[in-house]
């Protein structure tokens, strides 16, 4: 890598533009120039590695250098491409941090590197201290802006977050949240109280084997419905498909008065949908469900066994003829009167 002083006059233009630099004075952009050396590099160079201190950074004016990390398996990952007039490792030389990545020049280069070769920020201070100290004002000033923009980043894209997440974990068939949604989001989301309500509806297979699996399909979008609209009357709470036709919802800040509410309009909204009408010798198939429901931590404040007692009690409901609400305490069930 040759190293040569950079020219004066085309170093203080090229000085000025750089963030850390730009609200220095004439005769402190001219210290900073005698500071500075000017960089040619051949391509395939490399500027820095990872785990150096950043004890210098660069503005490129000729070519171009990309930023790279290299895995543990050996392989690179590309995290940015410099053009002349870009800034080079200036965040982590203003941290006072080491490089996080690695820099090498795509093609044949020309830098200039501040502190210059053989300089350093502490034999500046002892110079021009007034010079050090709007420097480092500076560098606190450009950080907290590049903070604040990553924080807008963020913010702005929060919605495409959202969306992303949403569609990881939602149920195709019918728009539900997956179970796999709540057990990796259960300590995230409970609030005391938390209410769970189940339901299975009765003689779905009795539908399905009847009419075929467009019908039990079909039959399971429309229960979704059900499920969606309440929560979005409370604007709280998750639509959750746990198995096949075993769905139900999960409202935090939901005491047990109004769970069991919940799961009496539930039980009411099933039964009021639609019959399938008959089709020839097939009589037609009238709703019901089986519905159970508890509450966390009242009921039991270990989460797993909350949720396994409160499916195991709307199975065994279920199996003994369904179309009830009973409510897991956790120990025993309750039916609802």
């Amino acid at each position: 890598m040759k190293v040569e002083q950079f020219p004066a006059a085309i170093e203080s233009a090229s000085i000025q533009k750089m963030e850390l630099f730009s609200g220095l004075l004439k005769n402190e952009i001219d210290f900073v120039v005698s500071r500075s050396s000017f960089l040619q590099i051949r391509r395939k160079a490399r500027l820095f590695s990872a785990g150096e201190k950043a004890n210098h950074f660069y503005m490129l004016t000729k070519g171009a250098v990309r930023v790279y990390k290299i895995r543990d398996d050996g392989d690179e990952d590309e995290m940015a491409r410099f053009t002349p007039g870009d800034s080079i490792g200036d965040f982590d030389f203003a941290r006072g941090a080491v490089y996080d990545a690695c820099a090498e020049a795509l093609e044949d280069s020309e830098l200039i590197m501040f502190p210059g070769y053989g300089l350093t920020m502490e034999s500046f201070a002892l110079e021009e201290p007034h010079t050090i100290c709007r420097i480092l004002l500076s560098s606190i000033v450009m950080m907290t802006g590049r903070i604040k923009s990553i924080r807008k980043l963020i913010v702005e894209n929060m919605s495409w977050v959202q969306e992303l997440h949403r569609r990881a974990y939602e149920d195709p068939g019918t728009g539900l949240w997956k179970q796999s949604f709540l057990a990796d989001e259960i300590n995230r989301i409970l609030e005391d109280p938390t209410a769970l309500i189940m339901l299975k509806p009765d003689r779905f297979k009795a539908l399905v084997d009847s009419r075929g699996h467009g019908a039990g399909d079909e039959a399971m979008v429309r229960i979704a419905m059900i499920l969606k609209n309440i929560t979005r009357r409370f604007g709280r709470g998750w639509p959750i498909r746990f198995k096949s036709n075993e769905v139900g919802i999960l409202i935090n800040k939901c005491r047990a008065a109004q769970a069991e509410k919940i799961a009496g309009d539930l039980l009411k909204n099933i039964a009021a949908l639609e019959p399938v009408p008959a089709q020839g010798d097939i009589p037609a198939f009238s709703f019901t469900a089986t519905i159970s429901w508890t509450i966390w931590p009242g009921d039991n404040a270990a989460w797993e066994k909350l949720f396994q007692g409160n499916y195991d009690l709307l199975m065994d409901t279920w199996r003994a003829g369904g179309n009830q609400i009973v409510h897991y305490t956790g120990e025993t069930g309750e039916a609802a009167q």
